[in-house]
Protein backbone atom coordinates (compact mmCIF):
# COMPACT_ATOMS: atom_id res chain seq x y z
CA UNK A 1 0.00 0.00 0.00
CA UNK A 2 1.52 3.76 -0.78
CA UNK A 3 -0.49 6.24 0.94
CA UNK A 4 -0.55 9.95 1.07
CA UNK A 5 -2.68 12.90 3.16
CA UNK A 6 -6.40 11.73 1.31
CA UNK A 7 -5.79 8.84 -0.57
CA UNK A 8 -4.64 5.27 -0.39
CA UNK A 9 -3.90 3.15 -3.37
CA UNK A 10 -3.89 -0.79 -3.29
CA UNK A 11 -2.18 -3.76 -5.13
CA UNK A 12 -4.90 -6.22 -5.81
CA UNK A 13 -4.11 -9.46 -5.99
CA UNK A 14 -6.45 -11.77 -8.72
CA UNK A 15 -9.57 -13.44 -7.91
CA UNK A 16 -8.91 -17.26 -6.75
CA UNK A 17 -12.27 -18.26 -7.24
CA UNK A 18 -14.56 -15.91 -10.14
CA UNK A 19 -17.84 -17.12 -11.06
CA UNK A 20 -17.99 -20.43 -12.43
CA UNK A 21 -18.85 -20.39 -17.14
CA UNK A 22 -21.97 -22.40 -16.71
CA UNK A 23 -20.51 -25.16 -19.43
CA UNK A 24 -18.14 -25.92 -16.71
CA UNK A 25 -20.76 -26.83 -13.88
CA UNK A 26 -21.50 -30.05 -12.51
CA UNK A 27 -25.83 -30.75 -12.41
CA UNK A 28 -25.61 -29.98 -8.39
CA UNK A 29 -24.06 -26.50 -9.34
CA UNK A 30 -25.87 -25.63 -11.96
CA UNK A 31 -28.83 -26.33 -9.71
CA UNK A 32 -28.09 -24.64 -6.97
CA UNK A 33 -27.20 -21.73 -8.75
CA UNK A 34 -30.69 -21.69 -10.25
CA UNK A 35 -32.06 -21.84 -6.81
CA UNK A 36 -30.29 -19.20 -5.40
CA UNK A 37 -31.48 -16.41 -8.82
CA UNK A 38 -34.65 -18.00 -7.95
CA UNK A 39 -34.53 -16.76 -4.63
CA UNK A 40 -35.04 -13.15 -3.15
CA UNK A 41 -31.33 -12.70 -4.23
CA UNK A 42 -31.73 -12.62 -7.49
CA UNK A 43 -28.38 -13.91 -8.80
CA UNK A 44 -25.33 -15.57 -7.46
CA UNK A 45 -22.79 -12.78 -6.84
CA UNK A 46 -20.61 -11.80 -3.96
CA UNK A 47 -19.98 -14.68 -1.64
CA UNK A 48 -21.58 -17.22 -3.22
CA UNK A 49 -19.46 -17.52 -6.54
CA UNK A 50 -17.38 -19.00 -4.31
CA UNK A 51 -19.51 -21.18 -2.64
CA UNK A 52 -21.04 -22.52 -5.66
CA UNK A 53 -17.89 -24.77 -5.60
CA UNK A 54 -19.53 -26.49 -2.68
CA UNK A 55 -23.19 -26.36 -3.84
CA UNK A 56 -24.57 -28.42 -1.41
CA UNK A 57 -23.03 -25.86 1.50
CA UNK A 58 -24.12 -22.94 -0.42
CA UNK A 59 -27.67 -23.84 -0.53
CA UNK A 60 -27.53 -24.23 3.40
CA UNK A 61 -25.47 -21.41 4.07
CA UNK A 62 -27.78 -19.29 1.81
CA UNK A 63 -30.51 -20.52 3.79
CA UNK A 64 -29.35 -18.83 6.78
CA UNK A 65 -28.72 -15.67 4.80
CA UNK A 66 -32.05 -15.86 3.81
CA UNK A 67 -33.39 -15.59 7.81
CA UNK A 68 -30.84 -13.46 9.03
CA UNK A 69 -31.46 -10.88 5.74
CA UNK A 70 -35.01 -11.16 5.00
CA UNK A 71 -36.94 -12.65 8.14
CA UNK A 72 -34.83 -11.76 11.52
CA UNK A 73 -36.47 -9.78 13.45
CA UNK A 74 -34.27 -7.79 14.82
CA UNK A 75 -34.13 -3.85 13.66
CA UNK A 76 -32.73 -3.92 9.89
CA UNK A 77 -30.19 -0.57 11.61
CA UNK A 78 -28.74 -3.31 14.22
CA UNK A 79 -29.14 -5.92 12.21
CA UNK A 80 -26.70 -4.40 9.16
CA UNK A 81 -24.52 -2.61 11.73
CA UNK A 82 -23.98 -6.34 13.42
CA UNK A 83 -22.93 -6.83 9.82
CA UNK A 84 -20.26 -4.24 9.49
CA UNK A 85 -19.08 -4.90 12.69
CA UNK A 86 -18.05 -8.02 11.72
CA UNK A 87 -16.66 -6.99 8.24
CA UNK A 88 -14.21 -4.62 9.68
CA UNK A 89 -13.49 -7.41 11.84
CA UNK A 90 -12.31 -9.44 9.22
CA UNK A 91 -11.10 -6.22 6.91
CA UNK A 92 -13.79 -7.94 4.41
CA UNK A 93 -13.96 -5.06 1.24
CA UNK A 94 -17.19 -6.37 -0.18
CA UNK A 95 -18.94 -7.27 2.76
CA UNK A 96 -17.58 -3.55 3.76
CA UNK A 97 -18.84 -1.97 0.43
CA UNK A 98 -22.79 -3.96 0.33
CA UNK A 99 -23.86 -3.34 4.02
CA UNK A 100 -22.40 -0.01 4.77
CA UNK A 101 -24.84 1.37 2.10
CA UNK A 102 -27.42 -0.93 3.48
CA UNK A 103 -26.68 0.16 7.31
CA UNK A 104 -26.82 3.75 6.06
CA UNK A 105 -30.46 3.07 4.44
CA UNK A 106 -31.53 1.82 6.85
CA UNK A 107 -30.85 4.70 9.79
CA UNK A 108 -27.35 4.17 11.09
CA UNK A 109 -25.85 7.36 11.44
CA UNK A 110 -22.92 7.64 8.98
CA UNK A 111 -20.75 9.06 11.58
CA UNK A 112 -21.00 5.59 13.49
CA UNK A 113 -20.15 3.90 10.51
CA UNK A 114 -17.61 5.63 9.85
CA UNK A 115 -15.56 5.27 13.11
CA UNK A 116 -16.21 1.68 12.99
CA UNK A 117 -14.32 1.57 9.71
CA UNK A 118 -11.76 3.72 11.06
CA UNK A 119 -11.32 0.52 14.14
CA UNK A 120 -12.57 2.96 17.33
CA UNK A 121 -15.81 3.19 19.23
CA UNK A 122 -17.92 5.26 17.92
CA UNK A 123 -19.30 8.46 20.04
CA UNK A 124 -22.83 9.19 20.80
CA UNK A 125 -24.39 5.63 19.76
CA UNK A 126 -28.36 4.97 20.45
CA UNK A 127 -28.61 2.56 23.54
CA UNK A 128 -29.15 -0.70 21.74
CA UNK A 129 -26.04 0.65 18.84
CA UNK A 130 -24.01 0.58 21.78
CA UNK A 131 -25.08 -2.83 23.36
CA UNK A 132 -24.56 -4.13 19.68
CA UNK A 133 -20.90 -2.53 19.52
CA UNK A 134 -19.70 -3.87 23.08
CA UNK A 135 -21.50 -7.10 22.59
CA UNK A 136 -19.82 -8.23 18.80
CA UNK A 137 -16.42 -6.54 19.66
CA UNK A 138 -16.17 -8.23 23.16
CA UNK A 139 -16.73 -11.26 21.27
CA UNK A 140 -14.92 -11.06 18.38
CA UNK A 141 -11.94 -9.89 20.33
CA UNK A 142 -12.14 -12.05 23.44
CA UNK A 143 -14.37 -15.14 22.28
CA UNK A 144 -16.88 -14.13 24.78
CA UNK A 145 -18.81 -12.21 26.72
CA UNK A 146 -18.25 -10.83 30.15
CA UNK A 147 -21.94 -11.50 32.85
CA UNK A 148 -22.22 -7.15 32.57
CA UNK A 149 -22.15 -7.11 28.54
CA UNK A 150 -24.53 -10.08 28.14
CA UNK A 151 -26.84 -8.66 30.87
CA UNK A 152 -27.41 -5.44 29.08
CA UNK A 153 -27.60 -7.93 26.00
CA UNK A 154 -30.33 -9.36 27.01
CA UNK A 155 -31.81 -6.81 29.07
CA UNK A 156 -32.12 -4.88 25.17
CA UNK A 157 -32.81 -7.69 23.26
CA UNK A 158 -34.47 -10.47 25.14
CA UNK A 159 -32.44 -14.62 24.58
CA UNK A 160 -33.59 -14.89 21.26
CA UNK A 161 -32.17 -11.61 19.73
CA UNK A 162 -28.97 -12.28 22.03
CA UNK A 163 -28.58 -15.10 19.54
CA UNK A 164 -29.99 -13.70 16.45
CA UNK A 165 -26.90 -10.77 16.61
CA UNK A 166 -24.71 -13.57 17.21
CA UNK A 167 -26.14 -15.27 14.53
CA UNK A 168 -25.37 -12.16 11.93
CA UNK A 169 -21.55 -11.73 13.25
CA UNK A 170 -21.24 -15.25 13.05
CA UNK A 171 -22.85 -15.63 9.12
CA UNK A 172 -20.95 -12.47 7.95
CA UNK A 173 -17.83 -14.05 9.62
CA UNK A 174 -18.09 -16.93 7.46
CA UNK A 175 -18.62 -15.19 4.68
CA UNK A 176 -15.82 -12.95 4.93
CA UNK A 177 -13.40 -15.79 5.29
CA UNK A 178 -14.76 -17.51 2.66
CA UNK A 179 -14.22 -13.92 0.35
CA UNK A 180 -10.56 -13.51 1.74
CA UNK A 181 -9.66 -16.39 0.88
CA UNK A 182 -11.12 -16.22 -2.76
CA UNK A 183 -9.93 -12.80 -3.19
CA UNK A 184 -13.47 -11.77 -4.09
CA UNK A 185 -13.64 -8.35 -5.90
CA UNK A 186 -15.71 -5.56 -5.27
CA UNK A 187 -17.56 -4.56 -8.67
CA UNK A 188 -15.47 -3.07 -10.89
CA UNK A 189 -14.64 0.45 -10.63
CA UNK A 190 -15.40 0.69 -6.79
CA UNK A 191 -12.62 1.64 -4.46
CA UNK A 192 -11.69 -0.62 -1.69
CA UNK A 193 -13.67 1.31 0.94
CA UNK A 194 -12.21 -0.30 4.14
CA UNK A 195 -8.36 1.32 5.32
CA UNK A 196 -6.18 -1.52 6.49
CA UNK A 197 -5.87 -1.30 10.50
CA UNK A 198 -3.89 0.08 12.34
CA UNK A 199 -4.39 3.25 10.52
CA UNK A 200 -0.80 4.41 9.60
CA UNK A 201 -1.18 6.51 6.64
CA UNK A 202 1.18 9.84 7.30
CA UNK A 203 1.15 12.96 4.57
CA UNK A 204 3.96 12.75 2.41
Amino acid sequence: MTASRNTATYTIAPERMPMLEESRMTPAQKKAAADITAGPRGEVKGPFVALLRSPEFMNRVQKVGEYIRFVCPLDKRINEFAAIIAARHWGQQFEWWAHYRQALEHGLDPKIADAVAEGRRPDRMAEDEAITYDLLTEVLVTKGASDTTYARAVKQFGEEGVIDLLGVAGYYALLAMVMNVARTAVPEGKTLPLPPLPLRAHPQ
